[in-house]
């Protein structure tokens, strides 16, 4: 993790336990409506849902906050609607992820960059997880690159997004951990990651390269599942505690997951601003840390300018990373 993305997770967690929160004087925008740029179940859904129930419950937002979904190209559609036909809708936010960074890296959201939007907050971190069934005869991940070191034809690989998408990148990084050729995995690209944790319990693929906060919550509702390994730091909290780090099983891998919203580029600074004061004081709400718990995710609060600034530092990142692995930059 590098010293700028480390700074930013301390800022963050230090700033989660704040109970001062700004007040809003500006009206809010009329309609609100956020878009998952995925089908129902993946992790840009439980970013809008988060925002849906968060907003409502700390009071700064008074209408009900739709979400509708927009999927394809994680997240690649809704970008281009956003930029090339609703650009100033003051009311709808758009769910993005650290996948969405990497693709916009690699230029897969078409002619528009990191620049065409306007970052308005990230509202928590999730962290890539490596997900199999429940019985699998995998126990742990030395044991699955295992097995695709001595086949990589034997187990099936599934990921949400095709090559160069953040789940590819997480497989890549740990096939070449263990010494495995990346271009020989045998990997099968899905939608979003509910649909590959869908085929995983159907017994189509053999493991997911997903997330923590969606795979969680499918354990969580009754899912025949079980995560092998969390690309963290060090363990995560709570439930998570028993699940060990990809770097606790040999392969120092890190892949946090940021979440947040974006707006038009043309829409109004007075908006913007609110959507942005909107955040701020619900994510220094006393019931904010429980909403994030619920939804396995972690604190990492910034809003406006920072989280432009933040967001230029990683797909400049993710630029270089995707270099790394041979893939096209833009």
């Amino acid at each position: 993790m590098s010293l700028s993305i480390r700074a930013a997770f301390l800022a963050a967690t230090a700033s989660a336990f704040s109970i001062a929160a700004p007040t809003i004087t500006l009206a809010e925008p009329a309609n609100p409506e956020c878009i998952a740029p995925a089908q129902p179940g993946g992790g840009f859904d439980i970013t809008c849902k988060l925002a849906q129930s968060a907003l409502q419950q700390s009071g700064a937002l008074q209408s009900q906050l739709r979400v509708s979904y927009m999927p394809g190209g994680i997240g690649a559609v809704a970008y281009n609607a956003i930029v090339g036909q609703r650009r100033a809708e003051p009311g709808t936010i758009v769910a993005f992820s650290a996948g969405s960074l990497l693709n916009i890296a690699q230029g897969k959201f078409g002619a528009y960059s990191e620049k065409d939007v306007r970052w308005v907050a990230s509202i928590g971190t999730d962290y890539g997880a490596v997900v199999v069934q429940a019985d699998s005869p995998y126990k742990n991940l030395i044991e699955l690159m295992g097995a695709i070191k001595k086949d990589p034809t034997s187990v099936i690989i599934g990921a949400g997004g095709t090559i160069g998408s953040q789940d590819w990148m997480k497989a890549a990084m740990a096939a070449r951990a263990a010494g495995i050729d990346y271009k020989a995995m045998r990997f099968v690209a899905f939608e979003g990651g509910g649909d590959c944790a869908t085929a995983l319990q159907g017994g189509h693929v053999d493991v997911c390269m997903n997330d923590v906060g969606d795979s969680q919550a499918a354990i969580d509702g009754g899912a025949p599942l079980k995560l092998l390994a969390i690309f963290s730091e060090e363990r995560l909290p709570g439930k998570l505690a028993e699940v060990q780090t990809a770097k606790e099983q040999g392969f120092d891998i890190l892949w946090p997951i940021v979440r947040g919203f974006y707006v038009g580029p043309d829409v109004s600074d007075e908006d913007y601003k609110w959507w942005s004061d909107a955040f701020e004081a619900t994510m220094k709400s006393p019931d904010y840390a429980t909403a994030l718990q619920e939804r396995n995710l972690f604190p990492l609060s910034m809003t406006g300018p920072e989280t432009t600034a933040f967001i230029e530092e990683r797909v400049a990142a993710y630029k270089t990373l995707a270099a790394d692995f041979g893939l096209a930059t833009k």
